[in-house]
């Protein structure tokens, strides 16, 4: 009886392990590769170019890495052929069979050098990308696929559906798709040519409009696709694509604008203080953005040579030092030259604008004439493809994000403590606000230091973007002065909106008419818009009495 079921309990597992073994063989065969094919080995040596072609379009549909010894010796021009008949991998003095592994003590006096053509370098190119589509590293294949795009075949069809059946990211799956799409966009089938021809028109790729139009091309007198019902889907769908291209233009345009108007806005929101609150014409504002962009490249020439650990983190690390620097340079201003000028402004303006030819003198002697270079951080660089003719650079987001948050900061501080209380007293009724106790002269320093130091901060923005040189401020002081106007003096959310408006009209205008143009239609237009309404966007309420 013992005997009995020990051989019941052998035979059973024999039989589970027998299962196992056939489980675990079912599931490695679809994994297998097939041996190198010789045929196609020679095919690839000794054929002409166009046999050559053929037999990397057929590697590239089985991406079998046994075959990438003999692509990256095609590859670096290592590859001989004997008689038309033996195929070898010359590497230094190690000679080896292409086809049957075996190592040749000695090259054959009749070995060939094995000669391509540019056809034959983009189909190698395509057959290593082909075999990189089986990487684990989501960037190696993203790169995989775009290098398939550039010249898709029918032959990679069945590669491309079993990576469509492993692929997990969403994008390597769309490309994946169109690459297909376009490998069949000449299929016999006049099916599988309109499903190809749907997807592409769902893109918005250029490259794949231009493979539309391709079946609209003619060979003589006769059309390259001769069924008028593919033409004419194919037409649609370069419709469709034209549709969506232009509606990236249009984003891309308000995006710039935007960025644009972020810019106008953090160099305004400092003159929206000192002139819009305080009433002096500061011609050196523009210099006091440009002393915080000069901050900025020390704090990272610093960081650089002492904290190199710290230099992703430059910007971050010099806002506040910007912001003191400016500030301080605007504190000095007022206490040794604006305060005696307060209520003349034709002498602030000359005096002001004396201060700005110091300044930039003063920066040349220190730094010379030539720009400085300031890098962006890792963080900064690139930008977000949303869509093939869109990209969204981290550097400009970085900004509008920015203002948004100095903006933030400024309307809390106008309107949510003792300072900006103070401010706005002063700014509507100096004498009153002396004789209930506010320190005016305290107040005046205080604001327009403030009002500095955020042209500190916009100087620190701006050398994320553009170059820093003793000119900078120069190109930003007129526009300044123009959005604090347009909005209405005194106005903080006039002074947005005038930015944000004044910067989307100036990249609308300039997409049509140039860069030229659109600088004298903005001007143009505010000389008409302050004409009609010289209050600005938004006239201030209530009474003032002039100082």
């Amino acid at each position: 009886m013992t005997i009995s079921v020990l051989k019941f309990r052998t035979r059973a597992t024999h039989a589970a392990v027998g299962l196992l073994v056939l489980l675990f063989s079912s599931f490695l065969a679809p994994l297998a590769f097939a041996k190198p094919s010789p045929e196609l080995i020679l095919k690839l040596a000794a054929g002409d170019n166009d046999a050559k072609v053929d037999a990397l379009n057929a590697i590239a549909g089985q991406a079998d890495p046994e075959y990438l010894p003999v692509l990256k010796a095609l590859g670096d021009e290592s590859l001989k052929v004997v008689d038309g008949k033996q195929v070898l991998i010359v590497d230094g003095e190690k000679i080896t069979d292409a086809i049957t592994g075996a190592e040749i003590k000695e090259l054959p006096e009749t070995a060939e050098d094995v000669v391509t053509n540019n056809r034959v370098t983009l189909a190698l190119q395509n057959a290593f990308a082909a075999l990189d589509l089986t990487s684990t590293d989501r960037n190696t294949r993203f790169a995989a696929v775009k290098k398939l795009q550039d010249a898709p075949d029918e032959a990679i069809v069945p590669l491309l559906d079993k990576a469509l059946q492993v692929e997990k990211d969403p994008k390597i799956i769309v490309m994946l798709r169109l690459t297909q799409a376009a490998a069949q966009l000449h299929n016999a089938d006049k099916g599988v040519r309109m499903a190809a021809i749907t997807t592409l028109g769902e893109s918005d790729d250029p490259a794949m409009k231009q493979l539309l139009a391709g079946l609209l091309e003619k060979e003589g007198d006769a059309f390259k696709e001769p069924d008028e019902t593919v033409r004419v889907a194919a037409q649609k769908g370069i419709e469709s694509i034209d549709q969506r291209l232009k509606y990236g233009e249009w984003l891309g345009g308000a995006f710039t604008g935007i960025s644009l108007g972020s810019i106008l806005l953090l160099a305004a929101l400092g003159l929206a203080i000192t002139y819009g609150l305080m009433g002096v014409i500061n011609m050196a504002h523009g210099e006091l953005i440009m002393i915080g962009a000069y901050a900025t490249y020390i704090t990272q020439n610093i960081i650089r040579a002492h904290f190199p650990g710290l230099i992703e983190f430059y910007p971050l690390i010099a806002l506040p030092i910007a912001f003191l620097a400016s500030g301080l340079v605007g504190v000095l201003m007022e206490r040794l030259v604006i305060k005696h000028l307060y209520g003349r402004p034709l002498e602030t303006l000359l005096a002001t604008w004396g201060i700005s030819l110091i300044l930039i003198q003063s920066v040349r002697s220190f730094f010379g004439a030539q720009n400085v270079l300031v890098e962006n951080p890792q963080w900064l660089s690139g930008g977000v493809q949303v869509m093939s003719n869109l990209i969204l650079p981290y550097n400009r987001l970085a900004i509008i994000a920015f203002a948004a948050l100095v903006v933030m900061g400024m309307t809390l501080i106008l309107t949510r403590t003792r300072l900006g209380l103070f401010v706005r007293a002063v700014t509507q009724n100096r004498q009153m606000a002396s004789c209930v106790g506010v320190a005016t002269p305290r107040v005046d320093t205080v604001a327009f230091g403030l009002g500095a130091g955020i042209a500190g901060l916009a100087g620190c923005a701006l050398s994320q973007v553009t170059n820093v040189g003793p000119d900078l401020g120069q190109g930003y002081i007129i526009d300044s002065f123009m959005v604090v106007v347009t909005g209405g003096v005194g106005q903080l959310s006039g002074t947005i909106y005038a930015a944000l408006g004044l910067g989307l009209i100036n990249k609308f205008i300039e997409g049509w008419a140039g860069a030229v143009l659109a600088k004298i239609a903005v001007l143009v237009f505010i000389i008409i818009f302050i004409q009609k309404r010289p209050q600005g966007l938004f006239a201030i309420k209530g009474r003032f009495v002039d100082a």
